[in-house]
This record gives C-alpha cells, sequence and structure tokens, in this order.
C-alpha cells in the first residue's frame, strides 16, 4: 500500500483540519500495517515450530525461539523510521497525535490482536516522542478495545464430551485431532495410564453432570523437546485443568511422558523461568483467558509473556504496577540481604517485585561495566532459562512519587547511581531499571531453615546450578545471595553479572604444589586466565557451614570435579540438546508405571447398585458396563 507524504506544515493553513486528519489516518494506518506485519512472523515462526519438532531439529527449534524475541524491536525500529521518513513524525503538535490515536482504534475495532497492537502503538511512539507527553492522550496507559469473546476461526479450544462417546475415545480424540505426523510408540498403553493417572487424582466420588465435557487449546505449546497439549476437564461447576506431555523417542515415535493435574506442577510448567512457548494463536487474548481459568494466581502479564508476547506482558505489568501504586501506602525501601557490587536493589513490601538499578561505578573485585551487564540480561532474555533463572523485566525512564521513596534508598541512588537518576519536587524518574519477581535469598532461608527444609533446599540449589550447565549457562558467582527460594520451595538464579556459557570455561584441576613454599604462598603457584574454572574451590568459598557441606556432599560431590564439568562441556560442543523436564521425574509414566507393560483392563458390574458404577472399575471410559455410552446422570466416578 502507497502512502501519500503530506507536510505537517499544511496543518496551519485554512484547511489545516482535514489536512490534519487526513495525516493521522495515514500515520495510524503506517503503524498498524508495522503491528501486522509482527504478528504475521511471529504466528509464521510458531507454526514452523510444529514442522522442526516433528522432524527433530532441535537446535533450530531452539534458535527459531531465540530469533523470535528479536522480531518486535525490529518491527519498531521499521515503524518508526517510515513515520519519521515519511510525516516528520517527531515534528507532529499533540492535537495530531491525539487524532492518530483516534483513528488507530478506529482500525482495530475488528482486530483480532488489539491489545498486542495498542502496545505496538506505544513503543513506537516511546521512541518517537519525548516522555512528558507519555500521557492518556497520546498512548494507551489504559487498552482502548476490549479483547473479550473475539471469534476466532478455529476457536480457541475445542469440546469434547465422554458422556456421548465414552472417556477412552474422548481422550483418544483429543490427542489424534492435532494430526501429528508421527505415529504413537503404544497409544493404547499411554492412554490406559493417563486414565489411571486422571482416576488416582479426581474428586472421589465424581457425579457426572449433564455439563462434563473435556475442553482443549486448539494449538499445540512447543518447548525444548516436548509438546503440550493443555485444557480441562468440566462437571458442572467443577473445573480440573490438566497438561498432557507428548515427546519422542529416538526413533521419532510419540509417547505420552505424562500428565499434570496438580496446581503446583501446572504453575512450575507454565511459568516465566522457562523459555517462551511458541504456539500459533489468532486471537491470544483468548488463550490467555483460557489459561487464567487453570491458573487463576497467574497474573495476564506472565501468561502473555510465556506465550512469547513478552512486550504485552510488560505493558500488563506496568498498568498493574501503577493500579497498586494507586491503592497502596507503603513507601519503597532496600531490599534485605546482602548488598551486591553491581546492582542497587529496593522493593515495596507490599508488592512481589524487587527492582534493581545498575550502578555508575562497579567495585572491585568486579571486572564489568553497565554496558556489559546489560549483554548479560540480554543473553539470560535470549537463552532458554530452564527455569532456573528468573525473567526479568527490563524498563526506561520509569516515573515513581518521590513521597514514597524511604530517605534511606533515595540516598543510596543519589550515591550509586546518580547518572540514572532523575529527580524533581514530586517525581523520581529511572533512566533503567530491571524487576523481577521478590524471592527469599538462598543464604537467608538457610539461616533459617529446619533440618529437612536445609536438605531440600541444598539439593535444589545444587540441581539448579547442574540445569544450568547442561543448558550451557555457567552461573559464574555462585554464592548462595544469588540464587534465590521461590513460594514452591525451588531455587532459582537471580544475579547475572558473571554468567558465560559452559562452552567458553575451561575447567580445570588445582595443580599439585611443586615443593613447600607453593604450598605456603599466599598467592596461586599457576597461571590463572580469565576463563580458568577450578571447581575444587566451589566448596571453600560456598560451604563455609559444616552442616550444608556434608549435606551437599552427600547430594552433589561431583560438581567439585572438573572431569563431570568437562564432560557436560563435550556434550554441549558435540551439539547435544539436553532434555529438559518441567515436572518431577517421579510422575513420568516411564517411572511410575515401570512395571506396567501389559495390564489388563478390568471391568467389573455392580449388579445391585449400577448406579454406582465406577471408574476404577472401569478405567475405560464412561459407559453402561455392556459398550453403550451412559445416560447423562446414571454413574457416578470412585477415584479411591
Amino acid at each position: 500500500m502507497t502512502h501519500s507524504t503530506l507536510n505537517p506544515n499544511t496543518q496551519k493553513t485554512a484547511g489545516g483540519a482535514l489536512a490534519r486528519r487526513e495525516i493521522a489516518r495515514e500515520v495510524a494506518t503506517v503503524l498498524l500495517e508495522g503491528f501486522n506485519k509482527h504478528y504475521r512472523l511471529f504466528r509464521a515462526a510458531s507454526q514452523e515450530a510444529r514442522r522442526l519438532w516433528e522432524t527433530r531439529e532441535w537446535l533450530k527449534l531452539q534458535q527459531a525461539t531465540t530469533e523470535r524475541i528479536a522480531f518486535y524491536d525490529q518491527r519498531v525500529v521499521e515503524a518508526t523510521e517510515e513515520l519519521e521518513t515519511k510525516f516528520s513524525a517527531g515534528a507532529l503538535d499533540g492535537e495530531t497525535w491525539q487524532l492518530i490515536k483516534l483513528e488507530y482504534i478506529c482500525l482495530l475495532i475488528e482486530h483480532k490482536q488489539p491489545e498486542l497492537a495498542e502496545s505496538f502503538f506505544n513503543s513506537v511512539c516511546c521512541k518517537i516522542l519525548h516522555r512528558t507527553y507519555f500521557n492518556n492522550d497520546f498512548i494507551f496507559v489504559r487498552p482502548g478495545v476490549s479483547t473479550e469473546h473475539i471469534p476466532s476461526d478455529p476457536p480457541a479450544y475445542r469440546c469434547y464430551y465422554p458422556l456421548k462417546s465414552g472417556l477412552r475415545q474422548s481422550i483418544h480424540d483429543v490427542i489424534t485431532d492435532f494430526g501429528l505426523q508421527l505415529p504413537f510408540q503404544d497409544l493404547k498403553r499411554d492412554l490406559r495410564r493417563l486414565i489411571r493417572r486422571w482416576r488416582d487424582l479426581l474428586p472421589s466420588p465424581l457425579v457426572l453432570e449433564a455439563n462434563h465435557q473435556i475442553q482443549i487449546l486448539s494449538s499445540l505449546f512447543f518447548r525444548n523437546t516436548s509438546a503440550y497439549l493443555i485444557g480441562k476437564v468440566i462437571n458442572g461447576s467443577q473445573s480440573h485443568p490438566f497438561v498432557i506431555a507428548i515427546m519422542q523417542d529416538q526413533v521419532g515415535k510419540l509417547y505420552i511422558d505424562t500428565v499434570l493435574l496438580e496446581a503446583e506442577h501446572l504453575a512450575v510448567m507454565l511459568n516465566s523461568s522457562r523459555a517462551y512457548f511458541m504456539v500459533d494463536m489468532e486471537v491470544p487474548s483468548a488463550y490467555v483467558t483460557f489459561l487464567r481459568t487453570l491458573l487463576p494466581n497467574k497474573s495476564k502479564a506472565e501468561l502473555y509473556s510465556i506465550l512469547g508476547l513478552q512486550k504485552q506482558g510488560k505493558t500488563l505489568f506496568y498498568r498493574d504496577f501503577l493500579h497498586h501504586l494507586a491503592h497502596s501506602t507503603d513507601d519503597f525501601v532496600i531490599a534485605p540481604g546482602i548488598k551486591g557490587l553491581v546492582m542497587a536493589v529496593f522493593t515495596l513490601p507490599s508488592y512481589p517485585y524487587v527492582f534493581k538499578v545498575i550502578k555508575d561505578v562497579i567495585a572491585p573485585p568486579k571486572q564489568i561495566n553497565r554496558e556489559q551487564v546489560k549483554a548479560k540480561y540480554q543473553l539470560v532474555k535470549r537463552h532458554d532459562r530452564v527455569g532456573r533463572m528468573a525473567d526479568t523485566l527490563e524498563y526506561s525512564n520509569v516515573a515513581f512519587p518521590k513521597s514514597r521513596f524511604s530517605q534511606e534508598l533515595l540516598k543510596e541512588l543519589r550515591d550509586l547511581a546518580p547518572s540514572l537518576l532523575e529527580e524533581d519536587e514530586h517525581t523520581i524518574v529511572l533512566r533503567h531499571l530491571y524487576i523481577e519477581r521478590r524471592m527469599v535469598p538462598l543464604n537467608i532461608y538457610l539461616d533459617k531453615a529446619n533440618d529437612d527444609q536445609r536438605t531440600h533446599a541444598l539439593n535444589e540449589y545444587g540441581l539448579a546450578v547442574k540445569e544450568l550447565a547442561k543448558a550451557n549457562i555457567f552461573a559464574g558467582d555462585l554464592l548462595f545471595k544469588n540464587f534465590g527460594v521461590t513460594r514452591y520451595n525451588r531455587v532459582i538464579f537471580y544475579d547475572y553479572d558473571e554468567i558465560d556459557y559452559i562452552t567458553n570455561c575451561n575447567f580445570r584441576r588445582i595443580p599439585a604444589p611443586r615443593n613447600e613454599e607453593d604450598e605456603m604462598a599466599a598467592e596461586p603457584w599457576y597461571s590463572i586466565n580469565p576463563n580458568d574454572i577450578f571447581p575444587e574451590e566451589f566448596e571453600t568459598f560456598l560451604l563455609t557451614d559444616p552442616r550444608a557441606r556434608a549435606i551437599f556432599k552427600q547430594q552433589h560431590d561431583d560438581l567439585f570435579s572438573a572431569e563431570e564439568w568437562k564432560i557436560i562441556q563435550s556434550s554441549l560442543q558435540s551439539g547435544e540438546v539436553p532434555e529438559v523436564i518441567p515436572y518431577p521425574e517421579n510422575i513420568r509414566f516411564r517411572n511410575r508405571y515401570a512395571t506396567d507393560l501389559a495390564a489388563p483392563l478390568r471391568q467389573l458390574r455392580n449388579a445391585e447398585s449400577p448406579k454406582h458404577q465406577t471408574m476404577s472399575n472401569h478405567p475405560e471410559g464412561y459407559d453402561d458396563g455392556q459398550g453403550r455410552p451412559a445416560p447423562f446422570g446414571r454413574f457416578s466416578i470412585d477415584t479411591d
């Protein structure tokens, strides 16, 4: 589509109002075309993910996930340059920008992704306009178009009715209707295990209601080497969410690895501390709405982010933050814990996040500058976080009410990061900061932990270090203060200024001293290069508490061996892709039902009371005992 290049100065002529309206319409059209290009490419990448998964091209799938993150910023830059070239957008007056917003809203009336398009509008405006113009007259501080009940073709989710066709057939249809181009190892076996697991966890007894159905999101979710079906079982007013994980064996045959039913397992799997999903969505708001019914404690901001729409996640997070500020009165304070050398960290006690500002001067022994720190955080954003690194929101020019800052915090920011601080009588503006979910620092947690908690936390810490290593991440600074404990008692890494790729590291054993002088010397008797890592030293520097040392050495003694690190390094260098499992090993069907190779299906008839046929008596589905679908209300499911 071609656009006229009207001179904005024509606004001052007699026909200025008409010219202003025409410019506004043209600018709004260019903006929306920029967004539409972005989302078209976003969907194409998500669709390609399915082909890459089916052909087992794991490295290309990882690369596609990483490359997709940059799509948004690339389109924002393109749209900004086009608007400046064609319309001198930065010179347009305030009245014209108000008209541009109104014209843009008109273009979004029948749009399938209006909320994403509004965020795109904001991003371009922030590139063009000075931040003093960032108000609701010019940008979307609040949404301008509703995302409720936007039609989609096909619909965002589809429904199955077990009372009509039987549970086993319904679940068979749920899985096969996705049309995966690979055969299953043994689908009958997998369905039997899935129904058995379902039966173990559903409430007992489960009386079937008229509204008994299975709802499944219409697109598969791809991440790493797994594909996920996400849905819920509805029975009257009750809803039971689930996720079915599908994997491939070495010859490309499919198998169901597990079904996730517990809220904790769902929350950990659908978490922003992992790589973003690749999922094709025509109406993303419908997917977010569906997912919130499964995990009501997850914010829309986090759900958009895990779907790969992290810019929308940032928009919603900031709206939530402004709302919280307006409805709270506590002060921002310095975050508790050991202060770092790189970041000044503060928090709002009533809000579950921390705010991190890079210091102007980073003291020794750290040898890093602000740009290098920012590059490390970008690395984490692009990398698979494998559930062990916190996702971080990066913002520029964030305004805070000055009256809400404690005097101690104000002094610290003035002393440590004056170049990033602007202030007037009423406002503090931070030119750059990161925001992360608040966790209990591991060192503080261990100080207060009982024996069982300490054992669990130290094991989690070791697992975190190992899982990061398998994903080609060396945390660098392994001190406990750089790790946090989540509400699900998982240990997460959150301090990124010293991270590096495992493949960049040189893991070494400490050379034996040549003589007594070497052994008594204050300085090492051997040369040390910047990328040299000596795992033997971890025990000395990390495990100063004898109790922690004894526990950790029993659990993860291999972390002190340079040879073990080299094995991981070698597998990464050979191109192997690690299997990332976002749920406990003990719920995988291969482990839970290891001896269930050919478990017979039992069907027992309760002759005295047919109303009480149970799923445990008939694990293959709901029927009347003679292969016919059960009429509504006749049977209950006993999950004991």
